[in-house]
């Protein structure tokens, strides 16, 4: 009797135990983000780490995501834009808004296609084209 008491007890504590709650993406993506490889339409400019960047620039692109709602993007050129962040409802894109001072050719938005994401790795695809970037869709795979 007493062993069936510590099974009953055993099972109880088992079933009330809820398992961690993931992370919303949302808050997986609040992080400050920077380059690991990047390409410009299908050729990789850069890989950190790399001596022979074609545009070692993009060792200071930083995607600060760290506040829920605003953003600061530094791009290779050193260029910073201040704005805000949303996710779409379908979680399937991440769009910079308000961004000022507004980056050329953009109104101030710049929208990106979320590929993978993990704690420590994003990638992102640029949906219209960078005219830094001679008008090509650029491939951001992002690191912590």
């Amino acid at each position: 009797m007493k062993n069936l008491m510590y099974v009953l007890l055993g099972v109880v504590l088992l079933v009330s135990c809820k398992p961690n709650d993931p992370l919303l993406l949302s808050e997986r993506l609040q992080k400050v983000w920077t380059a690991n490889v990047v390409k410009e339409g299908s050729n990789t400019v850069f890989t950190k780490g790399a001596t022979t960047n074609a545009k070692p620039g993009y060792s200071q692109f930083r995607l600060d995501l760290s506040s829920a709602s605003s953003v600061r993007l530094t791009e290779f050129d050193g260029n910073t834009f201040v704005g805000a962040w949303e996710l779409s409802t379908d979680e399937k894109t991440l769009t910079l808004k308000s961004l000022n001072p507004q980056p050329s050719d953009t109104g101030g938005i710049i929208a990106y296609t979320i590929g993978s994401v993990s704690d420590t790795d994003l990638a992102l695809t640029r949906v219209s084209a960078n005219p830094k970037t001679g008008g090509t869709l650029n491939i951001y795979n992002l690191t912590r």
